[in-house]
């Protein structure tokens, strides 16, 4: 019979499970009315360039709609080993998830102003917000697959896929430890990740089908047995992909 303590600690995570699952779906709520299936509709590919911040907000969405759901393994092991650290009697599994977030902000900072400059060069579509050129999507494409291949790109899914050898060897109690392990723990995720997100502008970046693909990937790589490979057979199919772009 389960005592007191695991009962607690068994509720404690159908909360956090419930709270992560409640934050992918309101901000896949978000995306899919911003598509143009509700009230934000009338936005829906003619936001104008110089709207930054509404900018940002689609491309922090995006992140919390993409990122949560891989992310869910390590930020609930969280939670349940600071649970059982003396040192922190109510876990700061908000903390963490704040620190992960925070970075994957600033990534949504970097990518609406990318953004921004795209569609003031006239290199990408205000309508589809997907890059005009062939050859310039080619070239994402082929980017993306060779980085798919790289030492540095199998460290950091390395990390993401570990996250119980991460958290045993970067953990940190307290709510400030918890926000920076989060930050950690999202820092390698953009790392493992970045490029992927890149491709949001090969298929258009509110491309609800695209950004599901994408979200499919980033969680196969993850949590699937063989992500590695996963992510370099994925690597190899955008370098084909890009060099038929570019030669067609």
């Amino acid at each position: 019979m389960p005592t007191a303590a695991e009962r607690l600690a068994r509720r404690a995570n159908v909360v956090a499970l419930a709270a992560l699952a409640a934050l992918t779906l309101l901000a896949w709520l978000y995306l899919w009315s911003g598509a143009g299936f509700g009230p934000m509709s009338e936005m829906s590919g003619a936001m104008p360039a110089s709207d930054w911040p509404l900018t940002v907000l689609m491309w922090a969405a995006m992140m919390v709609a993409m990122m949560l759901p891989s992310a869910a393994p390590a930020i609930l092991l969280y939670g349940t080993v600071s649970r059982h650290s003396d040192a922190a009697r109510v876990p700061p599994t908000a903390a963490f998830l704040g620190g992960y977030l925070a970075c994957w902000t600033l990534f949504a900072v970097l990518a609406a102003s990318l953004q921004d400059g795209l569609e003031r060069a006239s290199l990408a579509s205000p309508m589809s917000m997907a890059l005009v050129s062939s050859d310039a999507a080619g070239a994402v494409l082929i980017l993306a697959g060779l980085y798919q291949l790289t030492p540095l790109k199998d460290a950091c899914l390395g990390k993401c896929r570990s996250p119980a050898q991460f958290l045993s060897r970067h953990f940190r109690p307290g709510a400030t430890g918890a926000f920076r392990l989060g930050l950690l723990h999202g820092a390698y995720c953009v790392g493992c990740c970045w490029l992927l997100m890149a491709l949001l502008f090969v298929g258009g970046v509110m491309n609800l089908a695209w950004i599901a693909v994408l979200t499919l990937l980033v969680a196969a790589e993850k949590l699937l047995p063989g992500g590695t490979w996963i992510a370099r057979v994925a690597g190899i199919a955008m370098i084909g992909w890009g060099a038929y772009l570019i030669l067609a």
